[in-house]
């Protein structure tokens, strides 16, 4: 039976197994297993996942500055979606994070995905087109 549940730094090993294998989930060196730990104990509570008979289908990462909410590694496994699995644990994250007080949220979309752009798209999230991001990488972990 699938259900929702916070994520957990002990879920680590299968969230990167799902996140690996979904196109669109950018990683980087923080995304290790010492740093979900001290990504959720920073935002508790604001990051899910789904699980279907003890396995990891879906996930989402969730935090705040204080002012503005951001989401990442929002990520569902090919054999689960169009099943309402990435909408509902986008309307878990962002109740979590209303209820923190945060009414302005971000998620970043590589150009070339798509079906990532096109998701955003349809729940009515807009495009920024008047802004630039601009990164500063350290660390020799080059990748997005």
């Amino acid at each position: 039976m699938l259900h929702y549940r916070a994520l957990r730094a002990d879920d680590f090993d299968h969230a990167m197994t799902l996140w690996r294998s979904c196109e669109g989930v950018g990683l980087r060196d923080s995304d290790s297993a010492a740093g979900l730990a001290v990504y959720l104990r920073r935002n508790p509570g604001l990051s899910f996942v789904a699980e279907l008979d003890g396995h990891i289908v879906g996930s989402v990462l969730a935090g705040h500055d204080g002012r503005r909410g951001y989401l990442q590694h929002l990520a569902v496994a090919r054999e689960h979606r169009r099943r309402g699995i990435g909408s509902r644990l986008l309307e878990l994250s962002l109740a979590a994070l209303e209820a923190e007080g945060i009414g302005k949220m971000h998620v970043h979309v590589f150009d070339d995905h798509r079906a990532g752009r096109e998701f955003w798209q349809r729940r009515g999230w807009q495009q920024r087109d008047e802004i630039r991001l601009y990164s500063w990488i350290t660390g020799n972990n080059r990748n997005l």
